[in-house]
């Protein structure tokens, strides 16, 4: 990166915050080790499995050899995730497995095959679960945590916890006996456990309780309780100091697992979360304010020219317009090239992910286009994983017709195209009558009539179980959104995730979210919301929520989000009618948009991408490292600028390419930095009078 390139990105003063990702050798010279410890390791069961694995290709780069994740082994996973060998005999982490293979555990090792191929240890809790109920009465005695027997997943997380504290134990114990042999003067060696949510949590207890001399960080990327009230169609932002804990855990029947939590998170040398939303969360519900907030990245791959990932757009783009001609035959009565995608997708939480507000402001904006005269028609997709019986019938009637007409163009093609090259070749144009023949017309017309249809088309691609208690198609029936002719913004439930083997779009969700127009995510509680987050690293504008740790930390980094194709919708301090009124006022407004506006907007986006980078964020997981080593370690240097408010607040300056919006002044941005390379020059004036067109026409 040049260093114009850097100053783009980053304040003058924080570069030294970013040399350590160039090097590993000062935590090996430092004999400091970080053993990072979740359930999702080498185990894709979540979204946390999507922050371990994307950031260690970070990790290695600053830790090197001393750093290894902890997880359990899932055979399933592991065969297709996992090189397993065996680790060199004699060392601190040879000796520490022997030591649990001899108490009878099944220990595999090996390294993940991702970027940065991470060191693992994985432990087979079904090897340990012999030992579960001497486990449970040890965490009883020594912590007053009951674990029920019917809670099989708690199960596994006492069983879990037990093998990964027993492990860094005995690898603790191992090293400073290795130390004590060396007696070469070098650090004695210094272990950070890093335990991501309450299912790693027991271990950091453990290690408390046991008296184990290992700095410990836990990190809460979404509290239990909160996911639960939430569910619940609770006002919870506004009533998080009414709860009465205990008892809404204990109606809920997870009161050991809040427990389990809460000790984690009180027992931690460094508590952290993923946001700011989720940290005052966590100050009211686990009673502990976070001293460090680390938000999620991704491992950003940067494309070597600008311009190839909105050539990937238009690829994707037209692979989805296949799809919608199908899905829409016989009713087709919307200019493709003029029409807009739009798109929700993530777990089928229906409240909790903002799908009932996406649907509600769709009907409202369908009312917007109808009144204003749009030409545009907008095809909104939600995509949300549920019970099916197969696929529609009519859906797949669809891509079928069209495919037959396609084909049998295609082929007239060739024949009309033989002709020309037939008759010319005799010294003379050919007729209107040689070149398309009856065979050829008769054939068209009977391709053209399999295209006609009465019904109208479907709003789902598959036969729901239980359609008629399904939240997405009671909510379309409610906002009376069914495709009709007269309807400008169109439905369709994707109950199923996307995958290059899908029959109806063939493609994988992210080249889908590349030929999409804009993600709409207007989550109610979205600890972080890593979908509009991939958007933003795909050059895709988005829309989020202030209560998404996503739309907070996009609103503290960036002096005008909107600018940038970042849309954060009020969700907290306005009524949930004006939440819907926002929402649809951004969507309609997006649809005013210009081509040449659409290009200026996706360009800004994908710049931001350096924000979501692990190299940048992972600065914040090393100052959580810090503190913990320092509270267990005092003469453990923490850098002063490193240590209280000032974590989770570095400011990024404005692109050297981004002219301000009207609204925004350029009273905040900093100084900006010698335009020097012509590669990153932007005709600003040109962008300002493609943006003004807009804003003209919005008047």
């Amino acid at each position: 990166m040049s260093v114009k390139a850097a100053r783009r990105f980053y304040r003058v003063d924080s570069a030294h915050d970013l040399q350590f990702l160039h090097s590993c050798e000062s935590a090996s010279a430092e004999n400091r080790w970080t053993f990072e410890i979740a359930w999702e390791v080498a185990n894709k069961v979540g979204g946390i499995y999507t922050v371990i694995r994307s950031k260690a290709s970070a990790s290695v780069e600053e830790l090197g050899d001393h750093y290894i994740l902890l997880g359990p082994y899932k055979e399933h996973c592991a065969k297709q995730e996992v090189e397993t060998f065996e680790l060199p005999p004699g060392t601190p982490l040879a000796i520490a497995v022997q030591k649990l293979r001899n108490r009878g555990f099944k220990v595999v090792t090996g390294n993940w095959l991702v970027d940065g191929n991470p060191l693992l240890v994985l432990f087979d809790i079904g090897s340990a679960s012999w030992n579960l109920d001497n486990y449970k009465k040890e965490l009883f005695e020594k912590s007053g945590i009951g674990i029920p027997n019917h809670d099989a997943e708690s199960n596994d997380s006492v069983v879990f916890g037990f093998m990964a504290a027993q492990f860094i134990a005995e690898f603790n114990y191992a090293a400073q006996q290795e130390h004590l042999a060396l007696a070469n003067g070098s650090p004695a060696p210094r272990i950070v456990a890093h335990f991501h949510e309450w299912l790693a949590g027991i271990g950091l207890v453990l290690l408390r309780l046991w008296g184990v001399q290992v700095a410990t960080v836990f990190t809460t990327h979404a509290t239990l309780l909160g996911r639960y009230l939430c569910a619940g169609n609770i006002d919870f932002y506004n009533n998080l100091d009414k709860f009465n804990i205990d008892e809404e855990a204990g109606r809920r029947q997870i009161y050991h697992r809040y427990c389990m939590e809460r000790a984690a998170t009180n027992l931690a040398h460094t508590f952290t979360t993923v946001s700011e939303i989720t940290g005052l969360e966590a100050e009211h519900l686990l009673k502990r304010k976070p001293d460090v907030i680390t938000p999620n990245g991704l491992n950003v791959k940067k494309f070597s020219a600008l311009h190839e990932f909105q050539n990937l757009h238009a690829i994707y783009k037209e692979k989805i317009n296949e799809f919608v001609r199908g899905h829409f035959y016989g009713h087709l009565d919307f200019d493709v090239d003029r029409t807009l995608y739009f798109f929700i997708a993530g777990r089928y939480e229906f409240g909790n992910k903002g799908a009932d507000v996406f649907i509600e402001a769709l009907a409202r904006l369908n009312h917007m286009l109808k009144v204003s005269g749009s030409d545009k028609t907008i095809v909104a997709f939600l995509i949300f994983p549920a019970k099916t019986h197969n696929f529609n019938v009519e859906t797949l009637r669809g891509q079928a017709v069209v495919k037959s007409l396609r084909d049998t163009i295609h082929d007239i093609q060739q024949k009309i195209g033989k002709r020309i090259y037939d008759v010319c070749l005799s010294g003379r144009l050919p007729d209107s009558e040689e070149l398309l023949q009856k065979e050829d017309t008769v054939r068209l017309k009977r391709c053209i009539y399999a295209t006609q249809r009465d019904t109208l088309p479907p709003i789902t691609t598959h036969n729901v179980v239980d359609d008629a208690s399904d939240p997405v198609l009671n909510s379309f029936r409610r906002c009376k959104l069914f495709n009709e002719t007269s309807d400008r913004v169109k439905v369709i439930f994707h109950p199923e995730f996307l995958s290059s083997t899908n029959p109806l779009f063939g493609l994988d969700y992210e080249d889908f979210v590349r030929g999409c127009h804009l993600g709409v995510f207007p989550s109610y509680y979205e600890p972080w919301g890593y979908t509009p987050a991939e958007c933003t690293v795909m050059g895709i504008p988005s829309i989020s929520t202030n209560l998404s740790g996503f739309g907070c930390f996009m609103g503290d980094h960036i002096a005008d989000p909107m600018s940038y194709g970042i849309y954060v919708v009020d969700r907290r301090f306005i009524s949930l009618d004006d939440s819907l009124n926002q929402l649809a006022q951004y969507m309609f407004d997006f649809t005013r948009l210009n081509r040449r506006q659409r290009i200026i907007q996706r360009n800004r986006t994908e710049r931001l991408s350096d924000l979501l980078d692990w190299r940048n964020l992972s600065v914040y997981y090393r100052k959580a490292r810090q503190m913990a080593l320092h509270a267990v370690f005092p003469e453990f240097d923490l850098d002063e600028d490193e240590n209280g408010s000032g974590v989770g607040r570095l400011s990024y300056p404005r692109p050297i390419s981004e002219p301000p919006s009207p609204t925004s002044s350029r009273a905040t941005t900093p100084i900006p930095s010698d335009q020097s390379d012509e590669d990153d020059e932007v005709d600003e004036e040109r962008e300002l009078r493609e943006l003004s067109v807009g804003a003209e026409e919005r008047r």
